[in-house]
């Protein structure tokens, strides 16, 4: 008996395009798309006569609903109504004529895409949603996540980044072991309460347990994560030194001296970018500091006059280049973007307190944002190419080597809060909207619209950070206003570098210097 050609068509929630194609005389299992299907789903795919395409939907444990679809055949077949999902029109498409039905939400991997008429294999998946109950009992936000050494651990600072003043709102510090056996979402593997509102923390380049953050009240941090009964490590406690407004970033930097040890940087709205060192007694010690004064930006591009008696200028986020170590972006409250170096020796005008002499280390600064940046990214493949996002919705890629961006995306109509490169893909980044979503954008394909865009927030909550996964490359944490941090994971087409993919970024670049 001839068998009649199959489309499988799986249907579900998330929004992701990339085309599925099972169509063919042939077993769709012998495609590599059916075999994923097999795989991410947990079916059997099968075919048969025309007879044995009816009544063409099964369904498995996670609710997802299949159509076997004659290629050319008669009427499609209405899926009966699944009541834990919505209804979803969309057209299922063969050779024949297309036949209007209702499709179903599923978590599993797959997408009805009505755009484009066809299911789609889904580019980017939510793995894991962690929270942590009374922190959200608190109405408190995700204000950063950051992964461990070996890429197995996440962590997130619970805090706030509305208006107010959190000094003293008694938040959380929590990580999941993501490798753990019957890991529980809503219970984290280690907490740490902490008596100001946190507002970002990052991993120890090499010892997985330790977390370095940053307060509301000014003060940085140090725990170690696997010490849960005392896991304070090291605090700049409240002195001259200590900010006097909220650490926006705190990043780990070698020592010149001593590659193997390392020191915690802090950027504040102070204006102040300060580097501790922790010694004995559990203190951090002030060991280099710097200033931002208004008076001594460079004047190589148009700023707005600053307001009368403003003198600092608030840094809002930090990012070192991967080609120098001393050269590092600055964000500001200013909406400018500033380059800067380590090694600066210009004494910074400042009356700011301070054990040891701050410097001023703006070298060159970059056009401005139509508001505050909340976030920079150098780029891993490119010395002279960063990313900045900020309270104007877009995002700009510039140069080092000139003051204007070499593009502009607007990529929402509120606030953008994080945008970072990816790590593996040289023209790949991720940002985190105001309205709840996380763009991939993919400059490969497309320089103006992302390749993908999820929603991590129903209710279009902010999403107020995140972070590639470095070891583990497939995975990507977002942290929102609900609370919550949603790990995605991301397909090949995402973590495998293309061909020439390097020659295109350095294209990019030249284009835009001369």
């Amino acid at each position: 008996m001839k068998r009649a050609p199959v489309i499988v068509f799986h249907l579900c929630s998330h929004v992701a395009p990339r085309i599925l194609s099972l169509s063919g005389s042939h077993h769709p299992c012998a495609t590599p798309e059916a075999k994923a299907l097999e795989i991410l789903c947990g079916i059997d795919v099968s075919t048969g006569s025309s007879s044995d395409l009816e009544p063409g939907v099964h369904l498995n444990s996670q609710g997802s609903s299949f159509w076997k679809h004659p290629v050319g055949g008669s009427d499609g077949v209405k899926a009966p109504h699944c009541p834990r999902a919505g209804q979803w029109p969309g057209i299922l498409t063969g050779i024949g004529s297309p036949t209007p039905v209702s499709a179903f939400h599923s978590p599993a991997g797959w997408l009805w895409d009505s755009e484009l008429g066809m299911a789609c294999l889904l580019q980017v998946t939510c793995l894991h949603t962690l929270s942590y109950p009374p922190a959200q009992g608190q109405g408190l936000h995700v204000t950063g996540v950051s992964w461990n050494s070996t890429g197995s651990v996440v962590a997130c600072a619970y805090g706030r980044l509305d208006d107010g003043d959190w000094s003293t709102l008694r938040s959380f510090v929590c990580a999941w072991n993501l490798d753990r056996r019957g890991l529980s979402p809503q219970q984290p593997s280690a907490v740490v309460e902490v008596p100001s509102a946190a507002m970002c923390l990052a991993f120890h380049p090499t010892r997985p347990s330790h977390v370095a953050g940053g307060l509301y009240s000014g003060e940085v941090l140090v725990w170690d994560m696997s010490r849960p009964e005392d896991p304070l490590l090291w605090r700049t406690g409240l002195t001259d030194d200590t900010h006097t407004d909220p650490v926006y970033q705190v990043v780990w930097l070698p020592e010149p001296r001593h590659s193997h040890r390392f020191q915690v940087l802090s950027v504040a709205a102070d204006g102040k970018v300060l580097l501790w060192q922790g010694v004995g007694a559990g203190r951090l010690q002030l060991s280099a500091g710097f200033a931002l004064a208004v008076q001594q930006l460079p004047r190589n591009t148009k700023l707005k006059k600053p307001s009368r008696g403003e003198t600092e200028v608030g840094a809002t986020a930090v990012s070192f280049s991967s080609f120098d170590p001393s050269l590092f972006v600055l964000g500001t409250e200013g909406g400018f973007p500033l380059k800067c170096s380590l090694m600066a020796e210009d004494a910074a005008v400042t009356r700011m307190p301070s054990s040891v002499p701050l410097r001023a280390p703006a070298q060159f600064t970059f056009a401005p944002h139509g508001g505050p940046v909340y976030s920079v990214s150098c780029s891993p493949f490119h010395r002279n190419l960063f990313l900045s996002a900020g309270t104007d919705g877009h995002v700009h890629l510039y140069s080092m080597l000139q003051a204007q961006p070499l593009t502009s995306l607007q990529l929402s109509h509120k606030y953008l809060f994080a945008v970072r490169w990816s790590p593996v893909r040289p023209l790949v980044f991720a940002a985190a909207s105001g309205e709840g979503d996380v763009q991939l954008f993919d400059l490969q394909k497309s320089s103006q619209k992302p390749a993908v865009s999820v929603r991590q927030t129903e209710d279009e909550s902010p999403v107020y950070c995140l972070e590639f996964n470095c070891q583990q490359t497939q995975l990507l944490a977002a942290g929102d206003a609900k609370g919550t941090v949603k790990v995605w994971q991301l397909s090949s087409e995402f973590t495998e570098q293309g061909a020439r993919e390097t020659e295109h970024l350095d294209q990019l670049a030249s284009e835009v210097a001369s």
